[in-house]
C-alpha cells in the first residue's frame, strides 16, 4: 500500500516517493530528508503525494508505481526520498509548461551508482541504463527524477508490471530497489516514449547514502543561488541570433522590473501590440524623421515580445491562453506594420496598378511567403503530434527489457541531410548560421527596422520576400528530410 501524505486541489499531478532505502531517514535541518522532499513537494503544482514504504522489494514498488499511473488524472512524477536537490532543480520539470514526459539530466558524465548513464540527442534521451542495462556512448546521467506525461502513463504502467514480473523471477540481474526509477526510464525509452532531456545546469540535484554525504549535498546547495539561476535560465537557449545578443542580453533587468511590478505575461504582450501599433501609425507617414520613430517602436515592441515569454517563465505564469495570445500577437504586429510602411509609401506617390510602384502587391506578397512558413511550422508540428499519439498505440519499436546492451538500435539513425545538419550544430558558426537562414522573428523586426528607416518600404518588402523566400525552401528541405529519414 501507499501512503497519500498531501492533498491538494486544482492540480492533478501526481508525486511518487520512493522512501526504500535507508537514506531516506537521514536527518537534515528540515527532519529526514523524506520529509524535506516532500515539504518541496508542497511548494510545486503537485495534487497528491504517494509515499511508498521501505522493506516490500522491488517488484512490489514498481507494481505500487503501476498502480497510480492507473488512477492518476494528470502527470505521475516519480523520484527518491534519498534526494537531495534545488527545489528550483524539481521546478524544471514540475513546472514545465507541457507537463509531458521527461527525465533530469546532468552532462557532467560523472557515473555513480546513483548515478545511471544515459544518452542524449535532440534533446531527447535515447538510451537509457541501469546496473544491467548498459549505455556504451553514454554523454550524461539521470538524477533520479522521472515525469511521465498523461498520454504516456498506460505504457508506464505496462513498463512497471513487466519489470515488476522480471525482477521478481530474479532475471535483471543485481538491481535492487534503489533503482525503480532508473528501471523505469530504461522501459519508457525502449518502448518509443519520447523522455524530454531536462538539463540541470548549475543546479544541483544528488542521491546520497549516508549522512555525511546528505550534509555535503545540503551544504553544497548554499553555492547556487536559486533566483538568479531561474532568471537566467528564462532566457530561451535555442533562440535566434538577434534575440540573443542583442536582447535577451539585457532583458532580464526589464523581466525583473516587471516581477516586481506584477505584470502579467499577457499584460506585457499587450503593452508590445501597442507599441507595434503605434510603429505602424508613424510608419504611415512616411517621413524620414517618422521612419526612424517608427522602427525604434517596432524594436522595443519585439523587446516586450521577448520579455513576455521570459516572465512566463520565470513566474512560471504559463497557460494554453497566454501561449495562443502570444503566438497570434506576433503576427497581428507584424501585419500591421506592414499596412503601416505600405501606407507610408503611398503618401507622396502617385497612384499606379498595383498602388504606388506596386507598393500593396509587394506588402501582399511579403505577408504571403510569411503566412507559407508559418504554416509549414504548425502543420508539421500538428503532423509530429499526430503520428506520437497515434505511433503510440501501434507502432512503438521493438524492445527488450532484458537486453543489457542498450546501443543505437533503440535509436533512430541519421542519415543524409539530418546528419550533415547534427554534424554543422558543433561549429559555432554554421549553429548560428542554421538560426539565421529561417528568417525568425527576431531577425524579420531587425530587417523591418533597419530598412524602413535607412531606405524605404519597397525595399522592406523586397528583402522580405527574397530572404523569406529562401527561409521557406530552407525549411521545407529540413522537414521533408526529418519526415522520411
Amino acid at each position: 500500500m501507499t501512503e497519500t501524505t498531501t492533498m491538494r486541489d486544482g492540480l492533478t499531478t501526481a508525486a511518487v516517493v520512493l522512501a526504500t532505502t535507508p537514506a531516506a531517514k537521514l536527518a537534515c535541518a528540515d527532519g529526514t530528508l523524506l520529509d524535506r522532499i516532500t515539504d518541496q513537494l508542497v511548494t510545486l503544482p503537485v495534487r497528491d503525494t504517494h509515499v511508498v514504504p521501505p522493506g516490500r522489494g522491488l517488484g512490489d514498488d514498481l507494481r505500487s508505481v503501476a498502480h497510480i499511473a492507473r488512477i492518476s488524472p494528470g502527470a505521475v512524477v516519480v523520484l527518491p526520498a534519498d534526494l537531495v536537490a534545488h527545489t528550483e532543480a524539481l521546478a524544471v520539470l514540475l513546472e514545465h509548461p507541457s507537463y509531458g514526459t521527461g527525465a533530469l539530466v546532468c552532462a557532467d558524465g560523472v557515473l555513480g551508482p546513483l548515478r545511471p548513464p544515459v544518452q542524449v540527442s535532440g534533446g531527447k534521451i535515447v538510451t537509457a541504463g541501469s546496473s544491467f542495462h548498459q549505455v556504451p556512448e553514454a554523454n550524461a546521467t539521470f538524477r533520479g527524477v522521472l515525469q511521465v506525461g498523461a498520454a504516456d502513463l498506460a505504457t508506464l504502467a505496462d513498463i512497471a508490471d513487466e519489470l515488476a514480473e522480471l525482477a521478481d523471477a530474479g532475471r535483471l540481474g543485481p538491481v535492487t530497489a534503489m533503482e525503480t526509477v532508473d528501471l523505469l526510464l530504461v522501459g519508457l525509452v525502449r518502448s518509443g516514449v519520447g523522455v524530454r532531456a531536462a538539463k540541470l545546469g548549475p543546479l544541483h540535484c544528488d542521491r546520497v547514502t549516508g549522512q555525511s554525504a546528505a550534509d555535503a549535498a545540503v551544504t553544497r546547495l548554499a553555492d547556487v543561488d536559486e533566483v538568479k539561476v531561474r532568471l537566467d535560465t528564462a532566457v530561451k537557449s535555442n533562440d535566434g541570433f538577434f534575440a540573443t545578443f542583442f536582447v535577451s542580453s539585457w532583458s532580464t533587468h526589464l523581466v525583473r522590473l516587471a516581477a516586481r511590478l506584477r505584470l502579467t505575461p499577457n499584460t506585457v504582450t499587450g503593452i508590445s501590440i501597442g507599441m507595434a501599433v503605434l510603429s505602424a501609425v508613424w510608419y504611415s507617414e512616411g517621413t524620414r524623421s517618422a521612419q526612424i520613430i517608427g522602427s525604434v517602436l517596432l524594436l522595443l515592441s519585439f523587446v516586450l515580445d521577448c520579455v513576455d515569454g521570459q516572465l512566463a517563465r520565470y513566474t512560471r505564469a504559463f497557460s494554453p491562453l497566454g501561449a495562443w495570445v502570444d503566438a497570434m500577437a506576433d503576427r497581428l504586429k507584424e501585419y500591421t506594420v506592414y499596412v503601416g510602411l505600405a501606407f507610408g509609401y503611398s503618401a507622396s506617390l502617385a497612384t499606379t496598378d498595383g498602388g504606388p510602384d506596386g507598393i500593396w502587391r509587394l506588402a501582399v506578397a511579403a505577408m504571403i511567403v510569411q503566412v507559407l512558413k508559418h504554416t509549414l511550422d504548425f502543420s508539421y508540428g500538428g503532423g509530429l503530434a499526430d503520428a506520437r499519439r497515434v505511433g503510440a498505440s501501434w507502432a512503438r519499436p521493438s524492445r527488450s527489457l532484458l537486453e543489457a546492451a542498450d546501443g543505437a538500435r533503440y535509436a533512430r539513425p541519421q542519415r543524409g541531410v539530418l546528419r550533415l545538419a547534427r554534424r554543422l550544430e558543433r561549429e559555432t558558426f554554421t549553429r548560428w548560421l542554421k538560426r539565421i537562414i529561417p528568417l525568425p522573428i527576431g531577425e524579420r523586426m531587425a530587417l523591418i527596422a533597419i530598412t524602413a528607416a535607412v531606405f524605404n518600404a519597397r525595399v522592406t518588402f523586397l528583402a522580405l520576400i527574397a530572404w523569406g523566400g529562401v527561409a521557406l525552401l530552407y525549411q521545407l528541405i529540413g522537414r521533408i528530410a526529418r519526415s522520411t529519414q
